[in-house]
């Protein structure tokens, strides 16, 4: 295994950059935005049958999480390593496990994907969870970068299906304001600090452009569309209701604190790392929208004669 003194002799572009989470909604961003920059990377799934779906020259490993010795060996030669993981319970005490792992293994570097206005008092269960890894990972001596970006414009995939059959969506948020950010600049912003030295020690707070409400996304998918489609503010009850059976529970209670987060405009703060990291602004709703217009519109099926 190579110990800390042979990492610190590589450059930046002949280091082994892990990804965790490769197939997930950033990891599967990432992985490619890190091959662009000409960095070797290791992939992390879970899955068997994803393993094969990476770009020419990723290494694909198979490692969950909640395996001790399945991670220690996926870090084996690892230089800096991107560390999420998937929504579960005890998400906070796995990400804890990766790092100490990680410290273990001799890896010097760990890039974390937190999440905006993540402190240790909040209401919040996921900010709570999230503020605890970021304080675990203080404790145990490594290069950290922590990258907390706001509410995913790709989170409203999520209502895609109510919308393309029904063309309205509907939250707890009335008229707050949000400064969601896409997942495509949180994987550039991720690739840029996991390939470029200088950003140990810092935290960066990752948004779009502008804080913009639900009723202007509604308004954005209209115009990209091409057909209406409204936003209605419900209940929190009324959206727990809707969540019931769609995710588990702690899940779906832990979705109703965040927008009651979101509600009382805590989450509209503009940020500029995004383009500060990347040199590109970060995109904007109208962007989204665009580019994902379709999953927010009617399949066509056509009648057999």
């Amino acid at each position: 295994m190579s110990g800390p003194a042979a990492h610190k002799e590589k450059t930046m572009q002949e280091s082994t950059v892990l990804v965790t989470g490769a197939t997930g909604g950033i990891g599967s961003l990432l992985v490619p935005a890190l091959r662009a920059r000409g960095t070797r990377v290791r992939a992390m799934t879970r899955a068997h049958d994803r393993a094969t779906a990476f770009p020419a020259g990723v290494e694909p490993v198979v490692a969950d999480l909640r395996d001790p010795s399945a991670v220690t060996a996926a870090l084996d030669g690892v230089d800096v390593a991107f560390l999420n993981s998937p929504s579960t319970p005890n998400a906070a005490d796995i990400q804890s496990r990766f790092a100490d792992l990680a410290r273990r293994a001799g890896v010097p570097r760990l890039v974390l994907l937190s999440q905006y206005a993540a402190t240790a008092d909040s209401p919040v269960r996921f900010l709570r969870w999230h503020a605890a890894v970021e304080a675990h990972v203080r404790t145990l001596g490594l290069e950290c970068t922590v990258l907390r970006p706001n509410l995913f414009f790709q989170g409203l995939l999520g209502f895609a299906g109510t919308i393309a059959a029904q063309g309205w969506f509907g939250a707890p948020i009335g008229d707050a304001a949000v400064s969601a950010v896409d997942t495509r600049d949180i994987a550039d912003a991720a690739a840029v600090v996991l390939t470029e030295a200088g950003h140990t020690g810092r935290a960066y707070t990752l948004t779009g452009p502008r804080a913009v409400t639900h009723h202007e996304i509604a308004r954005e998918l209209s115009d990209a569309t091409g057909r209406p489609i409204t936003f209605a503010d419900v209940s929190a009850s009324a959206f727990a209701a809707s969540l019931r059976g769609v995710l588990p529970e702690w899940q779906a209670d832990g979705l109703v604190e965040d927008y009651a987060h979101y509600a009382r405009g805590e989450a509209a703060d503009v940020h500029t790392a995004v383009a500060d990291l990347t040199g590109h602004p970060a995109r904007d709703l109208s962007d989204f929208a665009r580019d994902y217009a379709g999953a927010f519109t009617p399949t066509r099926t056509s009648n057999s004669a």
